[in-house]
């Protein structure tokens, strides 16, 4: 039995041309900045959302990390959105390593609210821990995978610059975002001063993201990246599969899209409940009723019928689509859910 794996796309596996292009990699101590084929990653990446330079990091969490720590100081203030990557998956690293304080705003809508940024733009005060940063994200993970519209987040952006933040963008997913609004990922990255950029998700790659910024930031989240153990050796190898993502797998993200949109379209027909507000891209969050007694029994259902998915909360689950599920599986999983959500109602 083959499975249909949507729990999330950073399941993907590399393809054969991929491999390819990763056994074939020139390599050198990455440490010393002598990786041929990572200084061509960040140089593809930095291209592609505007920036002077960037930098190869081990995974999302690192280059949103390494970004905020180059951002801001101890006893430092972050302004988050209460249910942001950051804030929720990261493990509080900020505070851990920083000694940064997370001041919470409500992104309920994919991107916080003027007015709760506003509140912690407080008046220097040996109380108050000062503002520095304001963090966005783009695709909204929490908020349904929602992609926020290029004048929405230019006048967020903005607003925090205005009011003296800097402004990183966790673009774990934004070409997702570009994709789905027919635009360049620098709508968004032009807006910001740092975007961390994850290749390991839709876009293909086995592992690693990409903090973009102009040169000065990028030299000094080096510094960062070596103290908290992200240094590289011959690191060309994996830096292969993200150049390979970046010059191959963008464009395509449009099909992960239609996917989507066609399990939202024959879950919702079946009579399950699926989530579509603003504008969605790879994921789907649907429910299925009652108090979660049966998420369980659903989910075990559902994967011993080879269709796989993460629950993210009481009846409420999420499917995430991606280079490794083409049409056919889309139609089958739906089936699938379909049948056995009825069983558990």
């Amino acid at each position: 039995m083959s499975v249909i794996d949507l729990k999330s796309d950073t399941v993907t596996k590399p393809g054969d041309d991929m491999r390819k292009a990763m056994a074939s990699a020139e390599v050198g101590d990455d440490v010393y900045m002598e990786d041929p084929t990572v200084r061509a990653l960040e140089a593809k990446g930095a291209e592609l959302t505007g920036k002077e330079d960037a930098l190869f990091v081990a995974s999302g969490t690192m280059g949103n990390l390494v970004s905020i720590l180059t951002h801001c100081d101890r006893g430092d203030g972050a302004v988050l959105g209460f249910k942001s990557h950051i804030y929720y998956y990261e493990g509080g690293g900020l505070s851990v390593l920083g000694g940064i304080v997370p001041l919470i705003a409500d992104d309920a809508k994919g991107i916080p609210e003027r007015e709760d940024i506003r509140f912690w733009l407080r008046p220097k005060n040996v109380h108050f821990a000062p503002a520095r940063l304001l963090c966005l994200e783009n695709t909204h993970n929490r908020c349904g995978g929602i992609a926020v519209d290029p004048d929405s987040f230019a006048g967020v952006a903005n607003f925090g610059k205005e009011n003296g933040l800097a402004v990183h963008l966790d673009g774990a997913r934004i070409f997702n975002a570009s994709i789905a609004y027919n635009v360049p990922a620098t709508a968004f990255t032009d807006k910001v001063d740092s975007v961390q950029i994850c290749l390991s998700k839709g876009l293909g790659a086995p592992v690693g993201s990409l903090v973009c910024a102009d040169s000065n930031f990028v030299d000094r989240a080096r510094s960062w990246r070596k103290k908290v153990g992200g240094g590289m050796r011959q690191a060309g190898i994996i830096a292969a599969g993200g150049l390979y993502a970046l010059k191959h797998n963008v464009k395509r993200l449009a099909d992960d899209h239609e996917n989507a949109s066609i399990l939202a379209e024959k879950l919702s027909k079946g009579g399950l409940v699926v989530e579509s507000e603003g504008k969605n891209t790879n994921m789907v969050f649907f429910g299925i009723g009652g108090n979660g007694e049966k998420d369980s029994a659903f989910l075990e259902a559902c994967d011993k019928r080879g269709v796989q998915f993460n629950g993210v909360g009481q009846g409420r689950f999420r499917l995430v689509t991606h280079i490794n599920v083409d049409r056919e599986q889309v139609v089958k999983a739906a089936e699938i859910i379909l049948e056995e959500a009825g069983s558990c109602r």
